[in-house]
């Protein structure tokens, strides 16, 4: 990541235990990074749908890249489905998304990198796995490079 690069990470993931605990260890890693959580992938995909549209808000700015962290054991469109929107989207396709879920099944595994996900993630069970995989994640973003959001 550039060093004037500003991430904005979308966590989608149902489970508001889970996703406090992601931003209380993402807070502690000093990670250069926004974090907006969507309970849901429509609401996700809704707030997605905004850039470069015109209809409720700027596109991110330049130098701003997006980073979609996304569960699939979702209400409403489960994460398969909002995968497929996403890589099917030429707006959001170039977008990386890392699959993070409980689903530890190969099959599965496989079926998301058909579809496109950028990586997978098995889910920590424990909040001292989480704070350790969050801090993996870091060191991924200093180093990762990918085309700024449209």
């Amino acid at each position: 990541m550039a060093a004037d690069q500003v991430v904005t990470i979308l966590h989608i993931d149902d489970d508001p235990g889970y996703a406090r605990l992601f931003a209380r260890h993402l807070q502690r890693a000093q990670l250069p990074c926004e974090l907006l959580h969507f309970p849901g992938g429509q609401a996700a995909l809704d707030h997605l749908d905004t850039f470069g549209t015109g209809h409720a808000g700027p596109p991110p700015p330049p130098g701003h890249a997006l980073l979609i962290i996304l569960d699939l054991h979702l209400p409403g469109l489960d994460g398969l489905q909002v995968l497929t929107r996403l890589k099917g989207d030429a707006r959001t396709q170039p977008i990386p998304v890392l699959i993070l879920t409980s689903e530890d099944e190969p099959e599965a595994i496989a079926r998301c990198y058909r579809y496109g996900c950028n990586g997978y993630i098995t889910k920590p069970l424990h909040a001292m796995q989480c704070g350790d995989a969050i801090r993996a994640l870091g060191l991924l973003l200093a180093v990762l490079q990918w085309p700024p959001a449209r």
